[in-house]
């Protein structure tokens, strides 16, 4: 009996070994066949945050798309597998472990939203699966440090506190107020603001928070105006940052700077007409068609326009992006993949530029990508970058 159970030992130790004949393959990394790479994202593609969620989805195809059709990396094709949440916690909760436990995936790739971040990232982690380039400037993206963190952009917390420094110092302005969405995403907002005007000797002038859900500002416009408010900072996304600029120019109130973040830049915000003037703090500035273009920037537009039938905004190309630095570390990981060996290849990616000319950089102790952002203002319907480069 114990030669015949050592026997059948040997057996199945052979078996497991052979099902793979990448040899050296960790066979406990999840999300990694002979055949294929997993990749999972939980996003919205129906729900209030669309345009974004369907933006960097659409970006990240395009490339993953691009790599199948040219092999794969080390003969693997990678699988990109897209949960829509329509921008609803529960759902990302029940994405994210579909994703994990019933998909299997490797690694988890732009998951929209903080809040649904904040609640997921314990469950992937828990599974070892990493957090990479979500679509949140939340702090927690990336703080507490966690090997299993990297980002591809600012926090609003970072780009919160370089817009009042910019604001005061530059446009001279004194009277700093806030309006902000009551989530976790909106306190992000409210404590840059307010770290930033403390250390400079000043204070917030006024504050509004608000229900994601609400439609009605006049009482909000009202209330920062009284109180002489020159600039407001604002933690909103496109929908109330619409109506807030709607509700002000209802008023007549033109004396002030509005100034929102990456949340808020998008095409449809640039073509309201009470949003003329508005600024924003991003970490790419949006490129129009008429704009002139190297041959490999309209190489690519043709050919997000031929598979999508639209033109890219900074959302497809912060997808696009996403997708190649996953590319670029699995490629330098080589072909025994183990989720160590990825991670140690994206912490030596350094001085990365993307094809739309922004830098990236990461190390072993640096998973926050990005350093500075973008001051963009709407001019004439249209997105106009004024400062290229501003530091945390």
């Amino acid at each position: 009996m114990v030669k015949i159970a050592a026997y059948l030992s040997v057996i199945a130790l052979l078996v497991g070994c052979g099902g793979d004949s990448k040899q050296g393959l960790d066979v406990e990394t999840s999300g990694v066949s002979e055949s294929e790479i997993r990749i999972g994202t939980h996003t919205d593609l129906s729900g209030p945050v669309a345009i974004w969620g369907v933006g960097v989805t659409n970006g990240a195809r395009l490339r993953f798309s691009e790599i199948n059709e040219a092999g794969g990396v080390h003969d693997r094709q990678i699988r990109f597998i897209v949960e829509d949440t329509t921008y609803a916690v529960p759902k990302a909760i029940s994405a994210a472990n579909k994703l994990i436990n019933r998909d299997g995936i490797f690694a988890m790739l732009m998951g929209l939203g903080t809040p649904a971040n904040n609640a997921i990232m314990p469950i992937q982690f828990a599974a070892n699966v990493p957090n990479l380039f979500p679509i949140s400037g939340g702090r927690k993206m990336i703080m507490p440090f966690h090997k299993l963190k990297f980002t591809q952009r600012g926090t609003y917390y970072d780009e919160m506190r370089a817009a009042v420094k910019y604001f005061v110092n530059e446009r001279q302005k004194q009277r700093v107020c806030v309006v902000y969405q009551d989530t976790d995403y909106g306190q992000e907002i409210l404590d840059g603001v307010e770290d930033q005007v403390k250390a400079m000797g000043l204070k917030v002038v006024a504050v509004s928070s608000h229900k994601p859900t609400e439609t009605e500002f006049t009482a909000v416009i009202l209330k920062l105006k009284n109180a002489n408010c020159d600039v407001v900072m604002m933690g909103t996304i496109h929908t109330d940052t619409i109506l807030i600029l709607d509700a002000a120019k209802k008023i007549g109130w033109a004396n002030v700077d509005w100034v929102g973040n990456n949340a808020t830049y998008a095409q449809v915000v640039a073509e309201q007409e009470s949003a003329e003037g508005y600024f924003c703090f991003t970490h790419m500035a949006k490129i129009y068609s008429d704009e002139e273009m190297s041959p490999e920037l309209k190489a690519w537009w043709d050919r997000y326009v031929a598979m999508f039938d639209e033109e890219p905004g900074v959302p497809a190309m912060e997808g696009y992006r996403a997708a190649d630095l996953v590319y670029e570390a699995l490629d330098r990981a080589g072909e025994d993949l183990t989720t160590d060996g990825f991670i140690s290849a994206l912490e030596s990616i350094d001085e990365y530029t993307d094809l739309f000319g922004y830098r990236v950089s990461f190390g072993p102790n640096k998973h926050g990508g990005a350093t500075e952002s973008v001051l963009t203002q709407v001019k004439d319907g249209r997105w106009i970058a004024l400062e290229q480069a501003v530091s945390y």
